[in-house]
């Protein structure tokens, strides 16, 4: 049987939620369906890895489900997309549902990367959703050793949420340090430091060869020929656009859904917003942001394009944080590996270092400095010379 809703927003997180609630702002009248294949009201992604994982708050829900009863907006759990037809315009759902749609957006956002020659123990985790969250915190409750595979953003924080509840954590890295391919080694070095001060034994230029166990994972072997007890083993070795359900759809994907300035894809209709869409830039260049500051502005641009208004562009600089023990890393700007960074303060755990490349101040990276972050946002978005942030 097929069903018509006029505006299908396939995704159950931030930028599904937040289209949702900018299209009511505007005042578009017409029926909104948010489809998503969890159990789940839309939440928030970032405490999973912190506050959930340290049992500190399980409410991490957007909106109420009176919020989406009050605004006349349908909401379809435990059932996600998987395949979309463009021509004839319907969503097919895992219960073999089909929904059709006048206009489509796509914010299923990221799947985490798994490592597949790993054996199928238990103990051995991803964590991308709130059910993973919790199954890793009841875990952590009994565990006495964690391997955490990847020290990008996900791994550190992780590494730092394991060692808070008292597990001993292994964080082990095959770039040089921590971070070094986003922020380069420098940086990278400042974060393993204060791992390193807080407990976890940090192993960077060093891969994973084996995990052994018998029904549950006992052991980690490392491409140095260490053997590491472990209770747990979390892989954080990042993630890739959830795109996998658009195969045939004639939907452009290239490192997500490519998408014009305003969140049009290649097919009449059909948007896309947050962790799984690339937008194309200014300059011209198709940018994939996986930043959660990041969906709040797409939303104030698509929504008026999807009814018919363009929004006007603005500067927009990028900011995202990481909250690692007591210490909030905050990035603004795009800050590239191989910049020039400027470390203009550093107590020893505590630090802030400005990025430059070709003369110019392109982004600043601090540790557990929130106000003097915040004050470089003018003088990156104008491109100043690096000597007026010196």
């Amino acid at each position: 049987m097929t069903t018509s809703a006029g505006i299908v927003i396939v995704g159950g997180g931030l930028a599904a939620s937040r289209t949702a609630e900018q299209l009511r702002r505007a005042e578009f009248a017409g029926p909104i369906t948010l489809i998503s294949d969890e159990e789940h009201l839309p939440y928030d992604r970032p405490p999973l890895s912190k506050e959930v994982l340290r049992a500190e708050t399980d409410d991490v829900v957007l909106k109420p489900a009176e919020f989406y009863d009050e605004k006349d907006i349908t909401v379809r759990l435990g059932s996600g997309a998987t395949s979309l037809d463009t021509a004839a315009q319907t969503v097919t759902l895992a219960s073999g549902e089909v929904v059709g749609y006048d206009e489509l957006v796509i914010a299923t956002g990221l799947v985490p990367k798994r490592i597949p020659s790993f054996p199928d123990l238990e103990g051995i985790r991803v964590l991308r959703t709130f059910d993973e969250s919790l199954a890793l915190r009841k875990h952590a409750g009994s565990a006495r050793h964690a391997v955490v595979i990847g020290a990008g953003f996900i791994g550190c924080e992780v590494a730092a949420s394991l060692r808070t509840l008292g597990v001993e954590v292994v964080l082990v890295e095959p770039q040089p340090t921590p971070l070094a391919s986003v922020l380069g080694e420098q940086i990278g070095e400042l974060v393993a430091r204060l791992h390193r001060a807080e407990g976890v034994d940090v192993r960077c230029g060093v891969g994973v060869t084996e995990v052994t166990g018998s029904d549950h994972v006992e052991r980690v072997v490392l491409s140095d020929g260490t053997e590491l007890d472990a209770d747990i083993v979390v892989v954080g070795v990042g993630s890739r656009p959830s795109t996998d359900w658009l195969e045939g759809s004639g939907v452009a994907v290239d490192n997500g859904v490519v998408c014009d300035v305003a969140g049009r894809t290649s097919a009449a209709g059909v948007w896309a917003i947050g962790d799984v869409a690339s937008w194309r830039d200014a300059a011209g260049h198709q940018v994939r942001v996986e930043h959660w500051s990041n969906v709040a502005e797409q939303a104030r641009v698509i929504v008026p394009a999807m009814l018919g208004v363009e929004a006007t562009s603005t500067v927009v600089v990028p900011y995202f944080w990481s909250d690692q023990y007591d210490v909030k890393i905050q990035c603004l700007g795009e800050p590239e590996a191989d910049d020039v960074v400027h470390v203009v303060a550093d107590d020893g755990r505590k630090f802030l270092a400005y990025y430059e490349r070709d003369g110019a101040v392109v982004g600043v990276v601090g540790g557990g400095m929130p106000g003097k972050v915040m004050k470089a946002r003018g003088k990156i978005a104008a491109g100043a010379p690096i000597a007026d942030v010196l």
